[in-house]
Formats: C-alpha cells, sequence, structure tokens
C-alpha cells in the first residue's frame, strides 16, 4: 500500500514525523514521505499517523494504487 502526504491540505502540525519518524520527515514546515518508503502504507506507525493526522493530509492508497483524487494504476 502506497503513502503520500497532500501538501495542499497539510498545515504542518509535524504529528506524522513524530508517530513514524522513519517514513516521514517534517520539510519546508510541511509533512513529506521520506524517499523511497512510498511503499509503507502497510505499516502500523504510518496507518496511526494517517488516522491522527489532524489535517487529513495522509493518504493511502490500494495495492492497485487507486486512491482519493488518484486513478487506478496501469
Amino acid at each position: 500500500m502506497k503513502v503520500f502526504v497532500e501538501r495542499s491540505v497539510c498545515y504542518g502540525s509535524a504529528e506524522c514525523a513524530h508517530r513514524a519518524p522513519s517514513v516521514f520527515a517534517f520539510e519546508d514546515e510541511y509533512g513529506v514521505v521520506r524517499p523511497g518508503r512510498e511503499e509503507s502504507g502497510d505499516d502500523p506507525q504510518v496507518r496511526e499517523a494517517a488516522e491522527k493526522c489532524p489535517s487529513q493530509a495522509i493518504v493511502l492508497t490500494g495495492r492497485d494504487g487507486a486512491g482519493p483524487g488518484q486513478p487506478p494504476a496501469g
């Protein structure tokens, strides 16, 4: 499962970076997914970060690559 942060929605609480620092970083006042960690959506810490994100900016996509605002891969 893939994970990404919608920068237009993120308001910079850094909650993600505190909950899953191996996957998320805090750069330029926004949460970002660390390079190479985009496939970490199955990690329980990432799921918790997504659930607890105050701006709901963390998006987890399905195995086919489909998710909110994302077309199916392929």
